[in-house]
C-alpha cells in the first residue's frame, strides 16, 4: 500500500507541474489559450489530490473487506 501512494503521489505533483508548465511556456510565446491552461492548472491543483485520495480510501476500504472475508474462511475451515 505504501508503494501504490507514492505512485499515485508522484504521478499527481507531475501532472500539476506539468499543467503549470504548460501554463507558463504559454504565458511566454502569448498565446490565446492560456487563460484557459491557467484554469485548468488551478482547478487540476485541487482536482487530482482529491481523487488520489478518493482512490486510497477506497482501496484501504477494499483491502480490509477482502482480509476480513479470508480470516472468515480461515476460522471456518478450522472448526
Amino acid at each position: 500500500m505504501k508503494s501504490a501512494k507514492r505512485i499515485l503521489a508522484l504521478a499527481g505533483v507531475i501532472i500539476i507541474l506539468g499543467l503549470y508548465l504548460v501554463t507558463f511556456f504559454l504565458g511566454i510565446f502569448g498565446s490565446p489559450n492560456t487563460r484557459n491552461w491557467l484554469m485548468a492548472a488551478v482547478v487540476m491543483t485541487v482536482v487530482v489530490p482529491v481523487l488520489i485520495y478518493a482512490m486510497l480510501l477506497v482501496a484501504r476500504v477494499l483491502s480490509r473487506r477482502g482480509s476480513g472475508n479470508n480470516e472468515k474462511k480461515e476460522r471456518e475451515e478450522q472448526n
